[in-house]
């Protein structure tokens, strides 16, 4: 099976998923773990249930966001944290975020991409126009696409080369980071 064969197929896993009644982050979630292997049991995939409607319908990211990163972050996450102490440690845990490749700059793509084709990264500005008509049919095949893109946003930084993926520009960021890394890393 080509990469693109199996990000189509975790995206109708997703789809899937939003009809048997998972919320939005369990979406993604559970077709990445089902379909990939992330070297976690499937039992991690209960992380994402608080993350629906904005954590615990509070409105904040989105819940298929926030199941995208922490399906990108199965694979590709830190599998532990810097040791050390002093400036080498605080050079190397910021080289391995903000570097080229960075993880940031892979993580930084999935709530770029979909504010880029959906105008917004927060449920609650997401999902403003059916806040009188929450569970209504309009609101749920938006969320069931969101849901879909975002899956595949996901599979695509698992399946694809992760060091050409993380040595991209970064995209709108709170630090306002372009093509280098923080000073930090510069020690």
């Amino acid at each position: 099976m080509t990469k693109e064969e199996k990000i189509e197929e975790v995206k109708l896993r997703a789809k899937k998923n939003f009809s048997l009644g998972y919320n939005c982050a369990e979406c993604v979630l559970e077709a990445v773990f089902s379909l990939i292997d992330t070297g976690l049991p499937q039992e991690a995939r209960r992380m994402a249930t608080g993350f629906g409607g904005g954590v615990g319908l509070f409105g904040d990211t989105c819940g298929a966001v926030s199941g995208a990163v922490l399906a990108v972050g199965a694979v590709h996450g830190r599998s532990s944290l810097p040791e050390g102490e002093g400036k080498e440690a605080v050079k190397y845990a910021a080289e391995q975020l903000y570097g080229k490749p960075g993880l940031y700059r892979l993580f930084n793509q999935i709530p770029n991409r979909i504010n880029e084709k959906y105008g917004h990264t927060l449920c609650r500005d997401l999902t403003s126009k059916w806040k009188e008509s929450w569970l209504c049919r309009e609101h749920a095949l938006y969320c069931r696409e969101l849901i879909i893109e975002a899956a595949g946003i996901a599979a695509e930084l698992i399946l694809c080369d992760k060091n050409e993926l993380a040595s991209k520009p970064f995209g709108a960021n709170v630090e306002n980071l372009k093509e280098t890394s923080c000073d930090i890393a510069k020690g």
